[in-house]
């Protein structure tokens, strides 16, 4: 029983970690739609601390509240989804594949945003902007993903450094 009380405060944190940085430290891009922010530092740490389930859940709800409450509420659902997803697959890379912990943390990242910039890029060409717009956006998704990258390198090493002391 503890160790699911400890996941759920955990994945809540980490929720509302999501949130903070993806609505605190946001900055509207050029194109027409979107902004980059250090929401991605966070997702991706959901699924580098949690099991993909809590992952998932934690990632996308925290995501997805910051778009309802922001001029991008539309992306809600897409950001639910993607977002979730990207922790999954950063959580299923470093848990069940070999090698060496920093290796995997950083391709598992590298994955999890190209899964990022791909979801949107659909989601946007889709439903949004059309497809010659969406191509606008993915310098500024892969901008976005990589500072979410290197930030939660960073800050999961630190947690990691931590939890061995």
């Amino acid at each position: 029983m503890k160790r699911t009380t400890n996941k759920i405060v955990l994945a809540s944190m980490l929720s509302a970690l999501v949130f903070i940085l993806t609505r605190v430290i946001s900055v509207p891009t050029v194109t027409a739609v979107g902004n980059v922010n250090l929401g991605d530092c966070a997702v991706l740490l959901c699924g580098w601390l949690l099991p993909c389930r809590y992952a998932f859940l934690s990632a996308g709800i925290g995501s997805a509240l910051a778009d309802l409450l922001s001029p991008y509420a539309i992306y809600t659902p897409a950001t639910f989804l993607i977002k979730g997803l990207m922790a999954v697959i950063v959580s299923l890379l470093l848990n069940r594949s070999k090698g060496s912990t920093t290796v995997k943390t950083i391709l598992s990242g590298i994955v999890a945003e190209l899964v990022m910039i791909a979801g949107y890029l659909v989601f946007e060409g889709v439903f949004i902007c059309g497809f010659k717009t969406a191509i606008l956006n993915i310098p500024f998704n892969a901008v976005q993903g990589t500072v979410g990258l290197v930030a939660g390198v960073l800050l999961f090493s630190a947690f990691r450094k931590i939890n061995k002391k």
